[in-house]
């Protein structure tokens, strides 16, 4: 097909920002010249890309939204190419953009990507944190290349690479009742109230765990951050379910915290690296996952469990 790496970036930046007159801005260039290269790639591919608004923009159609995945794949792989020529042969080079889910990025990302960038000095990690129901999104809108997260509800156009597997246990206040255990029934906890961390999919995945045991939990109190998860349970209000490991064993104001194992038979979740199926992997992510996968593994596994394999 006739069309060239800039009339692909035109479509790119008007799909993403959902206004050609706002592309225009964004790139330094006409009005005319978003338009002429929409209108050229419509043409060509025979495919409408944008419905239009009158006075309100544009948004992507469905054959849109399919073709600015393989739009992006294409321009990403120009990059690389040039990248590869100006690096003198240094394939893994350029930026990646990950995004983390915050329950344990804070614990693996910082040495991951110091490591990762000791062994490539050319490249570099840009890193936010997000919940899951928005790391899928921003997943399939390209924003990021590749995520860190859970296999919580992974729609069948995400690949999942599983790099290693949390446990559910509880954890609870120095004082708590049942603190003084070696191990816990959720039956015994459902009889206390609960402290849930309260985002999407996870409060999801939490229920399921009960519903599993056909139990009826108490979701006294709801919020929105690990630090006031733990505030809360360290002063008594509750317990709550952990996954990720508890390494620091306070909460922020001090306060002491028990971890213990659930006798229950509780589907643990599992952490790893989430891309968009249709999109190839580029040099610098699948290094990146390489760096992941070593990383993991020399981790205590007492602390970072490995994979199972009966799943």
């Amino acid at each position: 097909m006739n069309f060239t790496l800039k009339q692909l970036r035109y479509f790119v930046k008007a799909g993403e920002l959902g206004s050609v007159t706002r592309a225009a801005e964004a790139l330094f260039v006409s009005q005319p010249s978003i338009s002429s290269a929409i209108l050229h790639l419509e043409e060509v591919t025979g495919l409408q890309l944008f419905v239009r608004h009158h006075a309100q923009g544009l948004s992507l159609s469905p054959a849109g939204r399919k073709f600015i995945r393989k739009a992006k794949q294409l321009l990403a792989d120009a990059e690389g190419l040039g990248q590869y020529a100006n690096t003198l042969g240094e394939e893994v080079a350029g930026t990646l953009r990950i995004v983390g889910f915050p329950t344990f990025t804070p614990m693996l990302l910082p040495s991951l990507m110091r490591k990762f960038i000791e062994t490539y000095p050319e490249a570099d990690i840009l890193c936010d944190e997000s919940h899951q129901k928005d790391i899928i999104q921003s997943l399939t809108g390209g924003r990021y290349e590749l995520a860190m997260t859970y296999d919580l509800q992974i729609p069948a156009d995400i690949d999942f690479d599983p790099v290693m597997e949390f446990p559910v246990y509880a954890v609870l206040s120095k004082s708590h009742p049942l603190a003084q255990r070696s191990s816990l029934d959720l039956r015994e906890l459902a009889k206390y109230p609960m402290v849930l961390l309260d985002w999407p999919m996870t409060r999801e995945y939490f229920f399921s765990l009960f519903l599993s045991q056909d139990i009826d939990p108490d979701f006294k109190y709801r919020v929105q951050t690990l630090g006031m998860v733990r505030g809360l349970v360290s002063n008594n209000f509750g317990y709550t379910l952990f996954n990720t490991p508890l390494v620091n064993q306070k909460s922020l104001d001090g306060n002491d915290l028990v971890a213990l194992p659930l006798s229950n038979k509780l589907r643990p979740l599992r952490m790893g690296v989430a891309r968009v199926a249709q999109m190839k992997p580029t040099p610098l992510s699948q290094a990146f996952i390489e760096i992941l996968k070593q990383h993991a593994a020399e981790l205590p596994k007492t602390v970072f469990p490995p994979l199972t394999q009966n799943r």
